[in-house]
């Protein structure tokens, strides 16, 4: 299967190939931090499978193996690779797909540094748009 996607402002384009190794939320500090969000959705694949068609995204070591990829002009967060951790994998963000529906998450990883509230998060009241 090959898969598409991109940054908010359409200045970096991406293609995948390939099969997925797991897809999964991440609850820790540095994910959350990075993306401003309670978790964040990740996609994995082998590095090889990951082509950049168009742009190119600026590099940030967020730990002292982790470094995370995002666009320099709309700051969309996009991959993430850790040698140490993950050797051979590239985490693409779940969102930044053009399917996004084509990888529902399997588990929720890092649970350890999840936000306390987030524990009852599904019993919120929803709203198909925003609240009157």
């Amino acid at each position: 299967m090959i898969e598409a996607g991109g940054c908010h402002c359409g200045n970096i384009r991406f293609e995948v190939e390939g099969e997925v190794r797991h897809s999964a939320l991440c609850h820790c500090s540095d994910c959350r931090r990075s993306a401003g969000a309670p978790m964040v959705g990740w996609v994995a694949f082998d590095a090889a499978a990951l082509t950049i068609t168009k742009g190119e995204a600026k590099e940030y070591a967020s730990s002292e193996h982790g470094r995370r990829h995002f666009c320099p002009d709309c700051g969309t967060g996009l991959f993430y690779y850790n040698a140490e951790f993950l050797p051979g994998i590239v985490d693409i963000q779940t969102a930044v797909f053009d399917n996004p529906d084509r990888f529902p998450p399997t588990a929720h990883i890092k649970i350890a540094e999840q936000l306390d509230w987030m524990a009852g998060a599904h019993h919120l009241p929803q709203f198909k748009n925003f609240p009157q």
